[in-house]
């Protein structure tokens, strides 16, 4: 289990943000030509997160606390396995 700061937590949440903002942003063709405008606040904000998290340049740490996040808990639906 990997163990995550609420620092880390902020950075990968941001990340997510951003990683779903790009796909709805490129899934509209009317919005595609708009892209860099409408991702600045989120890659800011997710640069920002990594930053100070130190997590900026590394990203095996950060996909490892994005999986972690995505990754449902066993209690979560209730089973315990």
């Amino acid at each position: 289990m990997t163990t995550i700061t609420a620092d880390e937590r902020a950075a990968a949440q941001a990340y997510l943000r951003l990683l779903e903002s790009t796909r709805a942003v490129l899934a509209d063709p009317r919005l595609a030509p708009y892209a860099g405008a409408m991702l600045t606040r989120p890659m800011a904000e997710a640069d920002e997160a990594l930053r100070a998290a130190g997590l900026a340049g590394n990203e095996d740490r950060l996909l490892r606390v994005v999986s972690t996040l995505r990754t449902p808990s066993p209690t979560a639906w209730g089973w315990t396995g």
